[in-house]
């Protein structure tokens, strides 16, 4: 099981893509992104009225598949194409499936059913998790924004309808699901908004 362990902590060296495209400078990986996400399932998963336990698990696990297949991100133009999103969570099955091979069974079962819980988004606690982990991004934004990590005044062609960090709102809101969810990405829009507008990286 060791193997399969230090493969899933490749985990920690994935760099998330749509930071590097956007040209971020030393971006997070998936790894800090999970760990953002989980954080967050701590602080508000009373507050949402689900299972803090079991969502805890989940956001643990979610983008596990990552380690194999890499960081994919959603583009505002990609959200509704279903092909696309098959074809993904296709790739993603057959990762977890490598990844788990080489686990006791007992926890592969385990890891394998918080993932699939995540991915089928058949609970209250999968749903929560899932606006958690577009919340997380959107903080980590709010971040990047705030400490002028990447150059806002160089043109890029990945985001060529979008200013600054805003395709990431974009693609967050388009899939927040929750009324809790919704709430708190509101929260953390105004605060990107009011980062923008203080103007530290002009």
């Amino acid at each position: 099981m060791i193997d399969a362990l230090i493969t899933s902590y490749q985990l920690k060296d994935e760099v998330r893509t749509g930071w590097r495209l956007r040209g971020i400078a030393d971006p997070e990986s998936v790894a800090d992104h999970s760990w953002g996400t989980a954080y967050l399932v701590l602080l508000y998963a009373e507050e949402s009225g689900v299972e803090r336990s079991r969502a805890l698990e989940i956001a643990l696990v979610h983008d596990l598949a990552e380690a194999i297949t890499g960081d994919i991100p959603t583009r505002v133009a990609g959200i509704d194409d279903a092909r696309r999103k098959e074809a993904k969570a296709a790739r993603e099955r057959e990762a977890m499936a490598a990844v788990l091979a080489g686990y006791a069974p007992a926890s592969a079962a385990r890891v394998h059913e918080l993932w699939q819980e995540y991915e089928e988004n058949r609970s209250d606690e999968a749903r929560f998790v899932r606006d958690m982990n577009l919340v997380d991004m959107c903080i980590q934004a709010c971040a990047y924004e705030r400490d002028c990590r990447y150059d806002h005044t160089v043109a890029n062609p990945e985001f060529p309808e979008y200013r600054r960090l805003d395709e990431f709102f974009a693609t967050a809101e388009a899939r927040i699901q929750t009324s809790f969810g919704r709430s708190l990405f509101d929260r953390v829009a105004d605060r990107y908004a009011k980062i923008r507008e203080e103007g530290a990286c002009e």
